[in-house]
């Protein structure tokens, strides 16, 4: 018997990042926030004798603020203690998913994985003929101009148009600043290309300079480590869906919005 302490073999923390990024998690578990995979980033970056951190990503993406904050931490994190850290694509690397993706020092992916929709997107609803053909009168009282942004009971506005476009954009600046900043030269398209909000597989986007190469978690970790590299693995718990939940109740329908929210996110990526 080899004891744990007399083991020798390299260690790699391979750690699944998961799901819709947004600040409200899911209700059982799921989905990526800076606040809910902080803790096992700083598990993963602790482990003694760590070799590599290997993120295995599949995220359609979802808040640019959630996005930002992890990619960060897990930047501030390989930094501190100096530690190689590996993206490895698996179904998408996503809009957010990308951007969390890049915080690497590199991206492994598959031929079929989807990487890139360097982009914002905003969406929403307007019922202003629905309501008017149930004759239901809206009544909206503000203090503040602009304090009814975009409501979805009123007639846009083109003034109200025009600032969202400006924050959309404003967003996207940000997203591409952080690309250039971590992928630099390794880019080998234009960036009306690269950042049309357009995304590619795996082999596709290797070529575009979006990721590095192409592989799988246990297999890059064997080739780059060796056939004993001991890979312990780490991931985001789910709490069991409680079927007996009465129809309506707050965490039932807070389960459904966010299996909706991720569902339509995964839809735009054809998937």
């Amino acid at each position: 018997m080899v004891f744990s302490f007399l083991d020798r073999a390299p260690r790699v923390a391979l750690l699944r990042l998961t799901g819709l990024i947004a600040a409200r998690p899911d209700p059982f578990g799921g989905g990526l926030s800076a606040a809910g995979i902080g803790p096992l980033l700083e598990r993963a970056f602790s482990i003694r004798r760590l070799a590599a951190v290997m993120l295995v990503i599949n995220s359609p993406g979802g808040s640019p603020v959630q996005s930002s904050l992890i990619a960060a931490r897990i930047r501030r994190l390989a930094e501190e203690k100096k530690v190689p850290t590996i993206a490895v694509v698996e179904d998408a690397a996503a809009s957010g998913g990308y951007w969390v993706a890049t915080a690497a020092d590199e991206i492994v992916a598959d031929p079929a994985s989807i990487l890139g929709s360097i982009g914002v997107i905003s969406a929403g609803f307007g019922f202003t003929e629905a309501i008017a053909r149930l004759g239901i009168e809206r009544r909206l009282r503000t203090a503040g101009e602009e304090k009814s942004f975009l409501d979805p009971f009123r007639p846009e506005r083109g003034e109200d148009v025009a600032r969202l476009e400006e924050l959309l954009a404003r967003l996207h600046e940000e997203f591409k600043d952080w690309v250039r900043m971590r992928r630099g030269a390794r880019l080998k398209a234009p960036e009306e290309t690269l950042f049309s909000g357009r995304f590619w597989l795996g082999r596709e986007a290797l070529a575009l300079g979006l990721a590095d190469a192409l592989g799988d978690a246990e297999g890059e970790a064997k080739r780059r480590f060796g056939e004993k590299v001991r890979i312990i693995r780490l991931g985001q718990r789910r709490r069991p869906f409680p079927w007996r939940l009465i129809p309506g109740a707050r965490e039932g329908v807070e389960a459904l919005t966010h299996a909706l929210e991720e569902r339509a996110a995964w839809a735009r990526l054809g998937l």
